[in-house]
This record gives C-alpha cells, structure tokens and sequence, in this order.
C-alpha cells in the first residue's frame, strides 16, 4: 500500500504551534514510509479564511521545510463534490432531508438540558414522509446513521476506542443552503485524495466516530487514524499566549532556526531513546507513530531555547551572516560588503554565546554600528580616566602590528606586562571602547574583525 497523508489547516488564523507539530508527523511518517506528503487547505468558512490567513501557513510550512508533494487542494473548490456525494447517499436511503426549523431545534436542545441529557437532534424527520414538509422550507440532508451497536476505531496512538451508535445523532452532511458540513467534506476529500492514514490532533477524536459513519455509509475503506495528544503550557494548562509565542512566525521573529523548532517539537511527544539532538535526516530514519505516547505534552521555552542553541553553534557560518545581516538592516543598521565579512570573520565566536538569533544580532551589531557608538552602562563605566589614558598609550602598539589575530594577542600582551597590568585589565577597557558593551568574542579576534581603520577610528573616539 502506498501511504498518503495530509496536513489540512484551516485558514482562520495563524499556524500554531500545535498545528506545525502535526503537520511534522505527517511529513516525517510519509518519508519514513516512502509516501506522500499533502497539503489541503480548508477553507469553506469563507467569511473567516482570507488569501492572507493562507499566505501565512504557506509560509509558516516553507520555513520549516515541510515541503508538501503536490500543490495544496483548495476545499472550497470542491463543494460540488461534496454535494454529490450528498445526493448519492440520500438516493441511496442512507441520507434523508430533514425540515426542522431552527427554532424547534433550538426547542430541541433546550429540553435535552433541562432533562440533563446531551443535545441532539431527535430524529423527526428520519422516517417521515417528505410529502408532509412545510411549505417554503429548504431542507437540510442529514445522514442516517446507524442507532444501535457501536462504531469501534482502533486508533494506531489511543488503542481501541468506541462509542455506542445510540449517542450519536444524525449529522447534517448538506446545510439547507447547500453547502457542506465540515465533517462531511473532509471525508469526501480524504477518499478522493487516497488518504490512507489521518494523523491529527486528539481534540478530532470524536469526529472521527461520525466520520467513520460516512465512510460505511458509502462503502470506503477506512484510513487509519492517529490522534495526537495536544500541546499544554508548562502548568499543565491549555496552550495560551500566556505561555509564549503560539504562531510558527513568532518562533522565527524571535530568533529560533527551523530546524532547532522541528527536533523540538519532534520530541514534544514522540521519543525514541535518550535521542534529543536529531537532524532532519535522522528523523525521518527514526519516526514511527509507535514512538508517540498518550500524554499532553507540555511546552518547554527554556528547553527550546537551550536546544536551539545548540543548533545555532552546528550552524553555517555563512548561512547564519545572511539572517543576522538581514536582521540588522531591519533595526536600521547598515550592512554592506565590509560589515558582510566583518560579521563572518567574527560568527564562529559570536555564536558560541548567543541562543537566538535575536541575541546573536545584538551581540554582533557593533560591527555594523557608526561613531559615535551608543554605550552601556557598565561599558561606559570602565572607560574612565584611568582607562582612557592607557588606551591612548596601546593605540600605537596596536598600528604597529598587521592587525592579525597572533600578532594583536602577542602585542596586547606586551603591553599588558609593560604596564604591569593583568590582560584582563587591558581587554576589558578596550573591548568597551570597540563594542559599546562588555561583552564580544576574544579581544584579538574581535580587533581582527573591526580592521586596522575602523578599530583606530573607535579608540581615538574614545580618547
């Protein structure tokens, strides 16, 4: 057999982050198996799903490389479709119309409360003779279920799960204008798509039941299906902003790499061993839904920080010059060819501290910063007179080396010995002076970095 799965997002909002982790298994269990990947786009609430909305989880899916097999299907382009998949049951007697009113349904679910039972439709029109519908009425199609026995899923994360026929209803596949439920069209789309496995979220878990009714209904195979457990806060509680970013972009806004976002969320729910740091290609060697437990997982920040750290110091230097480039022209700095080579002299240093990209930015953006450089507290705090003194005294030292890494250490520590000072004390107050801060790469490599011209330029600004 071969496998199909799909990741269906609705366009009404941002791609979260429960959303993204789904869409990882899919893609990771289509290339475990050698399947495909798809992307369907379900977009029937037309007053909520907007191009932009869309946009958004294309673009969200682009930056974590989950590169769909074929070009997104549009829902709302097969309504027709759907409406004859309707038609077929009703014509087949497993469908019929239903003529309640909106008010006796109303009437419908307010005496199922006051009895204390769930609200469901009561079946009126099941077996009524259509002749005796009121005049000018649009009737909805509603599916006739089945109201005894019960509809078993075996599900490849939750095990066996069933529910007895007698508490489901029959669901309205066609709205009385028409249109298709969304219960019912992600059924008909999932068989014409040749979708063999549904992975999604737990919350799903009870559509299923339904679902499974219309594909019995219409005599289809079944998927398999595979409720995933969903995302909490780290107090347990349901995934909320207050916890933190939520949309894939935030992610990226603030600095995180896609790929420390993907071993992430990988290992938010499925494990295998003592793995944690997983490229891509080794998770797509590794992924089974066997691996993916039962429990809520809950949303580390910290450990995604600390992670993504980790894949920053495994990153292209290259590669992380272009984002930090990019970033500092965004805050209105300048970046041309000069600050380019001065940022990737310097990366291998820079990124060893740094745990976003954010802070990476911060810490590199004296490379791109003009005089006069703004200064932190505790940088301007070491440049007193003292300070400034000695550093009019090492300028010329410095000038008079080739401005390579070994010759500037050898030199800073000449004269660190000459002025009877620990180097510490010399490279401390110089690094102040090139950066703005207390805090850069080493003091050699950081002055290598700058150049001869422009490292001269910021001590004079100093003394």
């Amino acid at each position: 057999m071969s496998i199909r799965v799909r990741f269906a997002p609705s366009p009404t909002g941002l791609l979260h982050i429960g959303g993204a982790r789904t869409a990882l298994f899919n893609f990771l269990f289509a290339r475990h198996e050698g399947g495909e990947f798809l992307l369907r786009i379900e977009d029937t609430d037309q007053a909520r799903s907007t191009p932009e909305a869309v946009q958004v989880i294309l673009d969200g899916l682009a930056w974590l490389g989950l590169n769909a097999d074929a070009e997104p299907v549009y829902q709302s382009t097969r309504a027709g479709r759907h409406v004859e998949v309707a038609q077929a049951l009703l014509a087949a007697g497993r469908a019929y119309y239903c003529y309640a009113s909106a008010e006796e349904l109303r009437l419908m679910r307010e005496s199922a409360q006051a009895q204390g039972r769930p609200p469901r439709y009561d079946g009126r029109w099941r077996d009524r003779d259509p002749a005796l519908a009121p005049k000018g009425v649009q009737p909805a199609i509603r599916l006739r279920a089945p109201h005894t026995g019960e509809t078993v899923l075996e599900d490849l994360v939750q095990g066996s799960v069933r529910v007895a026929n007698a508490e489901l209803d029959d669901m309205i596949i066609l709205r009385s204008d028409g249109s298709p439920t969304y219960l019912h069209a992600v059924v008909v789309d999932d068989h014409d798509m040749g979708i063999t496995h549904v992975i999604r979220g737990d919350d799903h878990l009870t559509n299923s039941f339904r679902q499974i009714q219309i594909y019995q209904s219409m005599g289809w195979d079944l998927p398999r299906f595979a409720h995933i457990p969903l995302i909490h806060g780290a107090d347990g509680a349901k995934l909320s902003k207050r916890h933190g970013a939520l949309s894939i972009l935030e992610f990226r806004e603030q600095g995180f790499l896609p790929e420390a976002l993907c071993n992430y969320l990988l290992r938010l729910g499925w494990g295998h061993g003592d793995a944690e740091f997983l490229p891509r290609e080794e998770q797509v060697k590794l992924f089974s839904l066997a691996g993916i437990g039962r429990a809520a997982s809950r949303m580390d920040y910290a450990k995604l920080t600390h992670l993504n750290g980790q894949w920053m110091r495994a990153t292209d230097d290259a590669r992380l010059t272009d984002d930090v480039a990019a970033r500092l022209v965004a805050m209105g700095l300048p970046v041309d060819a000069m600050v380019r080579a001065r940022l990737l002299t310097l990366m291998p240093g820079l990124k060893e501290r740094a745990k976003t990209l954010v802070e990476l930015t911060a810490s590199a953006a004296f490379l791109a910063r003009e005089l006069p450089l703004p200064f932190e507290p505790k940088a301007l705090a070491l440049l007193g007179a003292d300070a400034t003194a000695m550093l009019a005294r090492l300028a010329p030292e410095l000038a008079a080396t080739d401005f390579s890494p070994g010759a500037l250490d050898g030199a800073l520590r000449a004269f660190a010995q000459a002025e009877g000072r620990k180097l510490g004390e010399v490279a401390q107050p110089l690094r102040a002076a090139l950066t703005g801060s207390t805090m850069s790469p080493g003091i050699d490599a950081t002055l290598a970095a700058l150049g001869a011209t422009e490292s001269l330029a910021r001590l004079q600004a100093v003394i």
